[in-house]
């Protein structure tokens, strides 16, 4: 079982760090390594300088003895400053690339991660932290790779030179660095724990906030009056954040300041230690004056590690363990094969459930179904809400394993081939297609995007699904935020049912897509539909039952199992769900009189 706290976080972050960085990374970790050295060599010049001025103060050497060791600092103060930039400049390129590569390897992560987890709140609360680690992972990688290559680097040559002044002085002052790493230890711990409380909540916040500005609700949260709803919503969400958030930083403050006091303490038996060995005679004038303003500069660098560096690392922390915490998921594997769809779709005693509800064997989504689908047969599904239709399609077109069972897509066991060879023949259109803010071609061309854009076939499927926007060319942009314009529900719903007939497939899914458009032309694109697929396996989901009668088989689910399977006139002459369905819906159309 893999761990995410600190000590096991680092090194990954490390070797993350060299994977994407290459040599632009070495170079600039070298670069780190001169600079620290430059700030050691500096204060190791400054003594040279000052014992030949109080040599010179006392007539032993001339002006130009003096003008030497000048010289010699200020080379170094130049070297250190042009290191610094040239450093800066570099850790600020990498950093920012290399943000964009963890971002992207998220994103092909979330890709192969099995459909079932999206379905998940406990996994859509880690995707939501996740989303906030590639920034603080390329934040981390420079902090520790820092403290190796320019931090350690300077503080081991500095140790060394007041080694050899007095023994007792670098213990002193590590002494006193003790006191403030302890308190940014229990940091990483106070910040981690929040995260955790605080990425529900966040969630949740975020949702609301949506509700309240994002175009697909503000029309709905308007005209009825749920704007104070939502906004009480979103301010009491918030408040929770804040709260939590303000009570650790509180903590953690007072912590420090604690610690603080005892590292001003060690500060001060530094200085103690320092004037004591001048004045015995163990150092230098120049030596005192030396380690005196470098001590300034020492604690100023610990203080930068401690509350800069490791303050902001440890409040991060948990962002990038949440980030490997779903990089390490499992992902969807299997033999890559393209299924041969002559050979039909079968599922053999299938069994589902979604998140959650595994345990409760009564709550399973789909429960013990068989169902054969030969080559070039199209089957409507057809039930009542929550019947598991949606879910049945999601199976037998390999977005989902089954819980237990077999789903043998065109020759090829879902459980055991990996869904990018399952899909490479297949097209859909869903009940909650997208409206992608793109071209009107673009739109239709995402579906197919391993072809070059191909106007004549963009065009034909849009006549096919009867996409009438009439002067609407196909460089046309469909979004008012990117100064383009808008479609109506319907448009949108053509739009996506051209964009399924779009893909190449052998087997195509229209699963109720066409909630937004009347019966009749219901009736038309479907017949349209039922001309397309022919000779393909094909599947018709739908809430109206007179649309059903295209297919060559109808399959009627009830609580998640098949209860009939026939044909329209098959169904229709025996009682049973179907029948009693035709009539209620016989009933909608039937005007009724006194």
């Amino acid at each position: 079982m893999k761990k995410y706290g600190a000590i096991h976080l680092v090194p990954r972050v490390i070797v993350q760090y060299v994977k994407v960085s290459g040599w632009f990374g070495l170079l600039e970790q070298t670069l780190a390594m001169l600079h620290g050295l430059s700030w050691a060599v500096g204060i190791i010049a400054t003594q040279i300088l000052f014992d030949a001025i109080v040599d010179a103060s006392e007539g032993m050497i001339g002006f130009w003895q003096v003008a030497a060791p000048l010289a010699v600092l200020a080379a170094v103060t130049f070297g250190q400053q042009l290191l610094n930039g040239i450093e800066n400049f570099a850790s600020s390129e990498i950093e920012e690339r290399n943000v964009s590569r963890y971002m992207v390897a998220l994103l092909r992560k979330l890709q192969r991660i099995p459909a079932k987890h999206f379905e998940e709140s406990a996994f859509l609360d880690d995707v939501n932290k996740a989303r906030e680690g590639p920034a603080n992972l390329g934040y981390m990688a420079f902090v520790c790779l820092q403290f190796v290559t320019f931090y350690l680097v300077f503080f081991v040559a500095v140790a060394a030179y007041l080694f050899w002044l007095s023994p007792l002085l670098p213990l002193v002052i590590l002494a006193s660095f003790v006191p403030s790493l302890l308190g940014q230890l229990a940091h990483v711990k106070i910040f981690a724990k929040l995260e955790e409380e605080n990425a529900p909540e966040r969630r949740r916040h975020d949702y609301y906030k949506k509700a309240i500005v994002d175009r697909e609700f503000y029309k709905e949260t308007r005209i009825l009056g749920a704007f104070r709803f939502f906004h009480k919503l979103f301010s009491e969400s918030l408040q929770i954040v804040t709260h939590k958030t303000w009570q650790t930083e509180r903590r953690a403050a007072l912590i420090r300041l604690l610690l603080n006091l005892a590292s001003f303490a060690g500060l001060g038996a530094s200085l103690y230690l320092l004037f004591a060995a001048t004045m015995s005679g163990e150092i230098s004038a120049g030596a005192f004056a030396a380690v005196f303003t470098s001590l300034s500069l020492v604690f100023s660098l610990m203080d930068e590690i401690v509350t800069r560096h490791f303050g902001s690392a440890s409040e991060h922390i948990g962002k990038v363990a949440n980030y490997f915490r779903v990089m390490d998921m499992c992902e969807t594997g299997g033999d890559y094969g393209v299924p041969d769809f002559t050979r039909g779709i079968v599922a053999k005693g299938i069994g589902f459930s979604y998140p959650g509800q595994e345990s409760a064997a009564v709550s399973a989504a789909i429960s013990n179904l068989s169902l054969d689908i030969k080559s070039g047969e199209t089957i409507a599904i057809v039930g009542e809400n929550g019947a598991g239709k949606s879910t049945l399609v999601r199976l037998l077109s390999g977005i989902y394993s089954p819980d237990y069972g077999s789903v043998n897509i065109g020759g090829l066991d879902s459980k055991k081939h990996h869904p990018t060879g399952m899909f490479s023949r297949t097209s859909g259109v869903f009940q909650r297609y997208q409206c992608y803010k793109m071209t009107l071609a673009d739109n239709v061309k995402i579906s197919n995007t391993s072809t070059t854009m191909q106007y004549d076939k963009i065009q034909h499927a849009l006549d096919s699904a009867e996409f009438n926007a009439k002067g609407l060319q196909l460089d046309a942009m469909l979004s008012p935020e990117f100064d383009g314009i808008d479609l109506s529900g319907g448009q949108w719903q053509r739009l996506a049912i051209a964009r399924g007939l779009y893909r190449q497939n052998d087997f195509i899914v229209l699963d109720e897509p066409t909630a937004a458009i009347d019966p009749i032309e219901e009736t038309r694109i479907y017949n349209q539909f039922k001309e397309l697929a022919r000779d393909k396996c094909a599947i018709i989901v739908t809430h109206r039952l007179g649309s059903a009668r295209l297919a060559d088989r109808i399959v009627v689910m009830d609580k998640g199992e098949i209860v009939d399977i026939g044909t329209h006139d098959e169904l229709i002459a025996r009682p049973g769900k179907y029948a009693d369905m035709w009539v209620a819906q016989a009933s909608w159309y039937v005007e009724k009189t006194d």
